[in-house]
């Protein structure tokens, strides 16, 4: 049986909820967009929360979910 942290991030979200808090490389192959893009994101504050433990940015996936919810419903309230 794979462990948390060996299956894709994709599935991980669909699928339920890892047990383990999200990095930035994380999230930029969840969404599969630079992880440049997931900074800026932070910086403009207009992608998923994220947190600092230390020096160190990790996002907690029910947040992460809760963002993709809220992106998807925009969408479709939008069209």
């Amino acid at each position: 049986m794979a462990k948390p942290a060996d299956l894709d991030p994709r599935a991980a979200l669909r699928g339920g909820l890892p047990d383990r808090y999200l990095t930035p490389d994380d999230i930029a192959e969840m969404f599969e967009v630079p992880l440049e893009t997931v900074y800026q994101w932070r910086k403009k504050r207009t992608g998923p929360p994220g947190f600092r433990i230390g020096k160190h940015l990790r996002y907690d996936p029910a947040d992460v979910r809760a963002y993709v919810d809220q992106r998807k419903h925009a969408d479709t309230t939008a069209a």
